[in-house]
């Protein structure tokens, strides 16, 4: 099948487009199960509460819900490759109950590799207890074989100054700062220059600049993620060449990103407007793709 295709069908249908065993990073940012229906952006002046309809999001109950998630999750699956990952995007509505399904669909709670809280930065309506301000990305790998570009600067962070002060006082031959720590008997070389793993809870990737009308990144799509956040998903889970799938592919950040990065993609979403959406944007961005505009 071609690389970089475009097809406005159901995810569950992914393998018409995908050969098995053939994606190295799939992203997924299904309906989150929210209850309500989200309006799109049309041009200046306009706003989403009056645009089109782009998806619905509401469902009869969450078992539902977690049944329609389940049947596509396993489809998902089965197109990973040997070293593939899958990173499912959601809220607290969903999130806890799709992880008892991601155990189950990948055999073992030892192939969750761990989850990212992503923090949007929009605030949030009053409400009795704690406001929900985060998001979650669930990461699962195929096999322990998986790629992790643990090295790539998007996934680093200047130390401290402190600890630049306190412990980075040798110097190797080049002239690099580093400091060397013994554990269990192994010894590991830090350097300041590259900095420290980033954990697991990001907020330096606002939604404001994918969400504004301000900002040149957005489409009007509602629910659009900032390409910062995909970028940095896509360098730390895929190598240059490898295939990116995005199956709910909404504005199409992720094909966007994962074109300019040198990663091939395949982006499937059920809507008319998504797929507009992404049309344009890959067009304006002199993408070449594939379009398969009849939904399946």
């Amino acid at each position: 099948m071609p690389a970089n295709r475009l097809a406005r069908c159901d995810a569950i249908d992914a393998q018409e487009h995908v050969e098995r065993a053939s994606v190295e990073l799939a992203y997924l940012d299904p309906p989150f199960a929210v209850g309500v229906a989200f309006g799109a952006r049309l041009g200046a002046g306009s706003s989403r509460a009056t645009g089109p309809v782009a998806y619905d999001d509401r469902w009869t109950s969450l078992a539902a819900y977690l049944e329609w998630l389940e049947a596509r999750l396993r489809v998902i699956h089965t197109l990973l490759s040997a070293r593939g990952t899958m990173w499912l995007h959601l809220d607290h509505r969903a999130v806890h109950h799709a992880a008892v399904l991601c155990d189950r669909i990948f055999e073992s709670p030892g192939q969750r590799l761990g989850e990212v809280i992503w923090v949007p930065g929009n605030g949030q309506k009053a409400r009795k207890g704690p406001g929900a301000t985060h998001q979650t990305l669930m990461i699962y790998a195929k096999t322990s074989d998986f790629v992790w570009n643990a090295k790539d600067p998007v996934l680093r962070e200047p130390f401290a100054t402190t600890s630049l002060a306190m412990h980075f006082k040798q110097e190797d031959a080049s002239g690099r700062r580093f400091r060397d720590r013994t554990i269990n008997g192994k010894t590991y070389r830090y350097f300041a220059d590259e900095g420290r793993a980033l954990g697991s809870v990001w907020s330096d990737c606002p939604a404001m600049v994918a969400n504004t009308p301000l900002r040149k990144e957005t489409t009007g799509y509602p629910t659009q993620k900032p390409e910062k956040l995909l970028e940095r998903i896509i360098r730390a889970s895929s190598q240059e060449g490898s295939l990116v799938l995005d199956p709910f592919s909404g504005s199409g950040t992720t094909l966007a990103v994962a074109a300019r990065l040198g990663r091939s993609f395949v982006g499937l979403d059920i809507g008319a407007r998504a797929i507009a959406t992404a049309k344009s944007r890959l067009r304006a961005a002199d993408v070449p793709f594939e379009l398969v505009s009849a939904r399946r």
